[in-house]
Order: structure tokens, then sequence, then C-alpha cells
């Protein structure tokens, strides 16, 4: 991740107030929850040319409570905030290539963590409402997606995203004071890649403003979240690997059919839409490649880095063996799990062909 230059952005503008009943899940650690409730929407118009009118999902505010997400440094003298990480470059070519993959659960404790997931994900399709066509199936209206609703979707679970990475790093971190041992390059991948997800979400707040009831939801399914993610992890760190593994090939395939839908013809507002300049910034995205499906592939490719990083995790001895993200090999000519898009495997690298 590269240094960061913010700059202050015209407030989000009101666009619409449709009085439109719809559904919601707040997915947890725990379940999902459904809820009723009335909406309506704001974008910001200096991100996107296009007047969304329409139908909103995610907003119930009837105003701005604030002006910016993420405001620049107000302190005398500063100009800048740098990031601590810098994010890898990805070309065209490696971002094309990801595709959507699948680990076999084989033993007990990956069937908890896969039928976890799947509950999961069944709970959020259900009750807002979403459902994939099979090859040919022409779906009813009530269940196409429109760039509402993908953004919706995009912001409810970014904002939840971000929590396995920090729990692990911070558990680890503290396992770390506790024994006085190193950790081995463990606390920085995970780090980061709560880092990383916090950036998506930021991207999209660019491009839509919650409302309080959304804030709301993030707050309760963050806070569900959060402690039954943590309770998990002291018991089992491998479980939860494993889980945030199968969690991000389900995003993995997310992204997938937003991209395919947009260059199906079916979101033509994004045809049009640029990426917010934080994006620009954070993927050093080339002058020509700043559209909005450039980013639903780099933030693919970010999940499918996420889905290798932790069934990777979820294989090694999670008590001694070093991070193979953070380590530097004695036989270089030999593939290695890499930060980069190189060498990306979908299932993982298995803890042999590592050590």
């Amino acid at each position: 991740m590269n240094s960061l230059t913010i700059s202050s952005t015209t407030p989000l503008r009101v666009a619409a107030r449709p009085q439109s009943l719809f559904c919601l899940a707040a997915r947890s650690y725990s379940g999902v929850t459904p809820t009723t409730f009335y909406g309506s929407f704001r974008v910001n118009r200096r991100s996107s040319p296009v007047a969304y009118s329409s139908k909103r999902l995610i907003s119930s505010t009837p105003q701005n409570q604030i002006k910016e997400y993420f405001p620049p440094p107000q302190t005398p003298g500063v100009k800048e905030v740098q990031s601590a990480w810098v994010h890898p470059v990805y070309t065209e070519s490696q971002m094309r290539t990801i595709q959507i993959a699948h680990r076999d659960a084989t033993n007990w404790s990956d069937w908890v963590a896969l039928g976890t997931v799947r509950i999961f994900r069944w709970g959020m399709d259900f009750v807002t409402g979403y459902k994939h066509p099979e090859p040919g199936q022409e779906l009813d209206a009530k269940f196409k997606m429109t760039e509402k609703k993908w953004l919706a979707r995009f912001i409810f679970l970014e904002s939840v995203a971000g929590v396995p990475g920090m729990v692990g790093g911070m558990l680890r971190h503290l396992r770390s004071l506790r024994r006085m041992k190193r950790d081995n390059g463990w606390i920085e991948t995970l780090l980061e890649e709560a880092f990383n997800e916090r950036m998506h979400l930021l991207t999209f707040l660019k491009l839509a403003e919650p409302g309080w009831f959304m804030r709301f939801m993030v707050l309760g399914a963050q806070g569900v979240f959060f402690n039954g993610f943590f309770l998990s992890y002291l018991i089992s760190p491998r479980i939860c690997h494993r889980f945030v593994g199968y969690l991000e090939e389900e995003a993995v395939i997310t992204y997938t059919r937003a991209i395919q839908e947009l260059e199906d013809g079916k979101l033509p507002e994004w045809n049009t839409l640029e990426a917010p300049e934080i994006a620009v910034q954070y993927w050093q995205m080339p002058e020509d490649k700043r559209t909005m499906k450039d980013l639903l592939m780099y933030i693919r490719a970010d999940e499918a880095k996420h889905r290798e990083v932790n069934h990777t995790l979820g294989n090694l001895v999670q008590a001694t063996d070093p991070n193979p993200y953070q380590t530097q090999y004695q036989d270089p000519t030999k593939e290695h799990p890499s930060k980069g898009m190189e060498n990306l495997k979908g299932e993982g690298w298995e803890r042999k062909d590592i050590f």
C-alpha cells in the first residue's frame, strides 16, 4: 500500500427519498438477522456523473450528517499521512486470470468452517431477495440486481470483512507479549488484510452514503461478529482461518458476478462511473484503467489473495510455523507464496509445498 494523498471533496448530496420497503441482512458469526425498514439513497456526485434517482437500499437519513468519511488531516504543518503498507501492483493480465475456486473440506474442522459460511451466504441471499440465475434462466424483476443493490451489498459486507484480520492479529500480538516469544510474521499479514478490507469500504463510501439505520446494522453485526470470532480464534485459529478462506471464496464469486453483469450491459450506470481518487492512489491504477469495472477487478484480486492466504495459514502449525508471506527462503528458485499475485493458488498452499 502506497502513501495516500487525501484531498477533501464536495459534500455528498441527497438524490432521492423513495418510500419503498426492503429487507437487509445483518451477517454475523452467529447467524443472519433479517430486518425490514424504509430507505433512501444519496451519492457523491463528484465521483459519478450519473444521477441516481431510483430506490436505494442503504440510506435512511434525510440529510447529510457528515461531509467527508476520510477527511485530510487538519493539523497545522501536516501535508499528508502515509500508510504503513505498500499495496502490490497488479497487472491487468494477473487480474483477468482470477477464477472462482473452492477448497474441498477434508476433515470435521473444514466442514464446520464451510458449513458456517454456507449458512451465512444462504441467509444473506434469502432475506435480501438475491438469486443468481442458472445458465439460460431469466429471473423475475424482483431478483434482478441493480447498481444500487450491488453497492448496498458491497458496503455492508466490507464493513464486516475487516474484522477477522484485526482479531487474529490482535490475539497473536497479545500472545507474543504474554509468552515473550516472536510471532514469526503472522501479525503483519493479518493486520494488513484488515487494513485492505477497510480500504475497500472507504472506496465504496465515496460512491454512496449509508444512513443511520445502515450504520446501526453495521454496529450490531460488527459487535456480534467480533466477539464470536474472538472466542472462536481462542479455541481454534486453524478453523477460523479456514472459515475466512471459504468466506473469501464467496467474495470472489460475488465480485465475479458483478463484473459479469457489468460486461453484459446489465449495469449501465457504471459504464461511465470512474473510480474515486482514494482508489486510484491506493491501487496505483493506470491512467487509462480507472473505470468501475477496473475497480471491481482490483478488489476481486484482493479477495482472491485473502482466499489464498487464509487457506494457506489454515494448513500450517499455528503455534510454530513462520508466516510464508513474510519469509525469505533459502532457495529463491523454488516457487513459494508471495505478497503479490505471483504463484497464486486458489485453494491455498499445502504445508509440505512450502517448508
